[in-house]
């Protein structure tokens, strides 16, 4: 009976240095290194980022979901705020982004007018406003503020790295109020049909806004006229509805391309 108890306390003791040996490696590592590096952004655009909900709260969510009204249809677009894979749902056609290629089904070759490769996240990057300025490979640049009627909105130009997007000469431009720090306008250039950089600026204001999970996303914009890049008058606006924000995930065949739609090149 001796032997065993000495047997079983030296099996004890042999497990027990192995465990504290195991401990003090894993306490050997530097907390710094153990920590996922946080992103930093300009202090003031994290103001802004901030006076919307947070981005950290932006970056937990999975799938944002809305309904786009326009004139003659209502749209509705869902994105994977991951993958960036897209459906959009027209009257008579879907468009959709399956993480590889864009692709088109429609009723007939006359149900969508215009370039599905163009437009397949068009609005997303309107709608996702501020907190798609947070996404990789972005340059911030404080810009001289945007005056309109009397009031000076501070802002940042937003340019993007080599290889970003389907169209990385784009540059947009953000302007806050300076007050409560929500964003209020937002500048844009597009160059993506001839793939020449554009010094023409056209403006969307986002005065409108709906609290959606905690976060502060559009409800309606308002598109403006310009001159020499000025801001003028109203030219249209779009309603945003039924607006979803949830960290859970769409099934993968939301976006997978239907059979008979096409897929879309590019240029």
């Amino acid at each position: 009976m001796k032997k065993i108890t000495l047997i079983l306390l030296g099996l004890f003791l042999m497990v027990a240095c192995k465990s504290e040996k195991k401990d003090a490696k894993t306490a050997d590592i530097p907390q710094e290194e153990v920590k996922k590096e946080t992103k930093k952004y300009p202090e003031k655009l994290q103001k802004v980022f901030d006076a919307h909900g947070g981005i950290d709260n932006w970056n937990a969510a999975q799938t944002l979901i809305y309904e786009m009204v326009k004139p003659k249809q209502t749209e509705k677009h869902i994105t994977d705020l991951h993958s960036r894979k897209t459906r959009l749902e027209g009257e008579n056609f879907t468009i959709g982004y399956d993480g590889k290629d864009v692709w088109l089904a429609q009723k007939d070759t006359t149900a969508f007018k215009g370039n599905a490769r163009f437009y397949h996240n068009l609005y997303f990057y309107f709608y996702a406003m501020p907190f798609v300025l947070g996404d990789d490979g972005i340059t911030y640049d404080e810009v001289e503020s945007l005056s309109f009627e009397d009031v000076q909105y501070p802002g940042y130009k937003i340019s993007y790295g080599d290889g970003v997007g389907d169209s990385p000469e784009d540059n947009y431009f953000i302007y806050y109020n300076p007050e409560n720090y929500q964003m209020e306008w937002l500048g844009y250039t597009v160059t993506y049909f001839n793939g020449a950089p554009s010094t023409k600026i056209s403006y969307i204001r986002y005065s409108d806004w709906q609290k959606v999970n905690g976060v502060v996303l559009p409800k309606t914009l308002t598109w403006y006229k310009s001159e020499d890049n000025k801001v003028t008058e109203v030219r249209n606006s779009v309603e945003f509805i039924n607006v979803v924000l949830t960290n859970k995930p769409m099934e993968t065949k939301m976006y997978s391309r239907p059979e008979g739609a096409v897929i879309v090149p590019k240029g």
